[in-house]
């Protein structure tokens, strides 16, 4: 996140109304929720983590077991038994 000083992308009026309400401070000012993303949408990372779960859960109904799956994605037991056993 980076700061912008706020003359030089809001009006004046606009300023001196925040003023009333806040000076010489830093404030945040979220996107609208229209805009936000999931997390991992842009770089792609949701969908890797998607299509893994999905080939695990083909591999656990093809008959591979927990355990194996476990050892062969780098995960805990717990965590498999959380994708496989989810809809």
């Amino acid at each position: 996140m980076k700061y912008v000083k706020a003359t030089t992308v809001l009006p004046e009026n606009l300023i001196a109304e925040i003023q009333k309400y806040i000076q010489g401070e830093t404030i945040y000012i979220p996107k609208p929720k229209k805009t936000y993303r999931k997390w991992g949408t842009r770089s792609g990372g949701r969908k890797l983590i998607d299509d893994r779960n999905a080939s695990i859960q083909r591999a656990f109904k093809s008959g591979t077991t927990i355990d194996q799956l476990a050892e062969e994605h780098f995960l805990s037991i717990e965590t498999i038994k959380k994708i496989v056993y989810s809809k």
